[in-house]
């Protein structure tokens, strides 16, 4: 089947006709919207995208015959393709990333405001004729299950078959969701571009894109429209932009929590399974724990999600949580089997990998996959590489895209539309000093307080005191839709829908702390599952701890060490508290607070207040 024959030719004076479903009636408004946005960017031809497996292959023999994929060998990595981006599109573009709401106080001062109708303008202009020469693709999808009681649905409107694919992998996509459209369902609007049209006859670059980027979401409205880029989350608009911007606002109005979460099922020696969701920034170990292996005998964890969790208070007093995404979109780099054996086995096949570096043979490397580099390989630029060279083989932010359900440890029930019942939640960020090796809030407040401080910090761990931080809260820094002083108000208001010996306990990890010779004091990775089964360990009362100014932490000898060697020194030191430090970053914190005006909770204010009242008590 030749992809072109299911595409419909249109130009602003032609009808659409009607998408592959029966009931057009509950589509109309989706048609309507098609064809505005078609007589806008002006494409040669409208595809409806139907999400099936003829459909996908179709798409992804034209990429490879227009050059923009590379088809791997099958032989090492089945199914599996690379593809090249240009080189000034290759990360998020956080800086021309917006919030257009209509108030710039509900926006907040951590996101880039912009005035609606002032950016409307501007998009009217970048969009209009931007779709000649090309392909406009309508790919309704799914976060979470079609049809779940926690789910939701969007429809992205698109000129690449590049995100095309990656959607088709990230969500659930088809005509099912159509459905649920002509059904009544409410939908959330997305559009992009790369913003490259070509004239007749004009060829196509391997990489579209545009060097001026937008990426702008109306919260009021529940839109999306992202323009110029092709890379990730600025092109696959249902991943960060509406599983957490967009979702977050609906999240607020709907009193659940979108969250930049992992999920995970911890099962212990005795067969009992526990839920436990964690929020770290970037490069803080979210994958490695999302696919944690535990080296304690008789623990087992299953994957339910690496990334995004939707949080809902239920009936029974407890919080309920999915993985809203269908995928890993994951960072390549670092990620080999001395350090996610579980993540380098889901990569076997059926996988897009975009900027690492290919083999002679066919297959991809990039750093950290294996101890030692190829001796010749081609870079994520397609020029020739060889250890010598003195520069990465892939991108440090290169990336693959795959089915989460090829994980050899997903959880069997991963797609539950019903989610599965939340133990404990836990957050994290990298830092060197301060913060011990885990610890426990004393209440729902204590742990919104620990979560809105969450840092990592830039200076180095050798100077033994608190550096300057880069806050990213509850690390929804880049991805909270709204003003986050609200977020951590609502943060608080859900906390009081859950019973309170139901909510889940939240905690602070961190596995980062470094002694003053600049060693990681804490051997991390696998060994994480010790903290882990402390923090079971405590759900179930059985685990003693210790009070501290700054919240509970692991009595002597309550960590299970059994079979790694942890000096008593290292021991004390991922636990030490000190006091100065410890008012100093309460001053920075309130420094934090202070950017938010009086929208900061009185609750959080009540526990920094707290916090130095505790420490100023404290011995020395």
């Amino acid at each position: 089947m030749a992809l072109v024959d299911t595409f419909r030719p249109v130009s602003p004076s032609t009808s659409l006709g009607a998408p592959p479903s029966p009931q057009r009636e509950g589509l109309a408004e989706l048609e309507a919207w098609v064809e505005r946005i078609a007589a806008l960017t002006q494409p040669d031809r409208v595809h409806w995208v139907d999400g099936s497996a003829a459909e996908n292959a179709a798409l992804l023999r034209e990429l490879v015959a227009e050059g923009k994929l590379i088809k791997l060998n099958p032989e090492w990595r089945p199914g599996s393709y690379l593809a090249r981006s240009h080189p000034g599109d290759v990360a998020r573009v956080e800086g021309r990333t917006f919030i257009a709401s209509e108030h710039e106080a509900d926006a907040g001062p951590t996101n880039n405001w912009i005035a609606p109708d002032e950016i409307r303008g501007t998009l009217d202009t970048l969009f209009a004729g931007s779709m000649r020469g090309r392909t406009l693709y309508v790919v309704p999808f799914s976060l979470g299950t079609v049809g779940g009681p926690l789910s939701h649905i969007g429809v992205q409107l698109t000129d690449s078959a590049y995100a095309v694919a990656s959607i088709g992998m990230m969500t659930r996509v088809g005509t099912d969701v159509l459905a649920q459209i002509a059904e009544g369902a409410p939908w959330v609007r997305t559009v992009h571009s790369v913003g490259a049209p070509l004239a007749p006859g004009e060829a196509d670059a391997a990489w579209p894109c545009n060097d001026e980027k937008y990426i702008v979401h109306f919260p009021d409205t529940l839109e999306v429209w992202s323009f110029g880029s092709g890379y990730g989350g600025n092109a696959i608009l249902a991943k960060k932009c509406v599983a957490l911007r967009i979702a977050s606002v609906i999240g607020r109005d709907e009193g659940w929590l979108a969250e930049h979460m992992l999920l995970i099922r911890v099962i212990d020696p005795t067969g009992r399974a526990y839920h436990l969701a964690a929020a770290f920034p970037s490069a803080c170990g979210k994958t490695n724990l999302a696919m944690l292996r535990p080296t304690i005998p008789g623990w087992r964890v299953e994957t339910l999600g690496d990334d995004i969790a939707w949080i809902r208070p239920g009936a029974d007093g407890r919080m309920w949580a999915i993985n809203p995404e269908a995928g890993f979109f994951g960072v390549a780099p670092g990620t080999g089997e001395a350090t996610n054996v579980t993540a380098v086995e889901t990569l076997w096949g059926n996988t897009i990998f975009t900027n690492v570096a290919l083999r002679p043979d066919g297959d991809v490397w990039w750093e950290g996959l294996t101890d030692e580099a190829p001796p010749r390989l081609t870079d994520w630029e397609g020029n020739d590489w060889t250890p010598a060279s003195g520069r990465p083989a892939a991108h440090p932010n290169s990336r693959f895209t795959v089915g989460a359900a090829q994980c050899p440890q997903i959880a069997a029930d991963w797609e539950d539309p019903n989610g599965v019942p939340l133990d404990a939640i836990l957050f994290g960020g990298r830092r060197a000093t301060n913060v011990p090796l885990v610890l426990e809030a004393t209440d729902w407040a204590h742990g919104v307080f620990l979560g809105s401080t969450i840092s990592s910090e830039k200076t180095a761990a050798a100077e033994g005191t608190v550096g300057e931080l880069r806050r990213d809260p509850f690390a929804m820094l880049p991805f909270c839709g709204y003003n986050m002083a609200d977020y951590f108000g609502h943060w608080l208001s859900v906390g009081e829908r859950v019973r309170f010996d139901r909510a889940p306990r939240i905690f602070q990890v961190n596995w980062f702390r470094k002694g003053a010779d600049g060693r990681f004091l804490w051997p991390g990775f696998g060994e994480n599952a010790r903290v882990i089964d402390w923090i079971i360990r405590r759900i179930q009362g059985t685990a003693p701890a210790v009070s501290t100014p700054i919240g509970r932490i692991p009595a002597p000898g309550s960590l299970n060490l059994d079979g790694i060697d942890v000096p008593e020194a290292d021991l004390d030191e991922l636990f030490a508290i000190d006091k100065e430090s410890w008012l100093r970053e309460a001053d920075l914190t309130e420094e934090f607070y202070a950017t938010f005006g009086d929208r900061i909770p009185a609750a959080l204010t009540a526990e920094l207040s707290a916090l130095r009242y505790r420490l100023r008590g404290a011995p020395n």
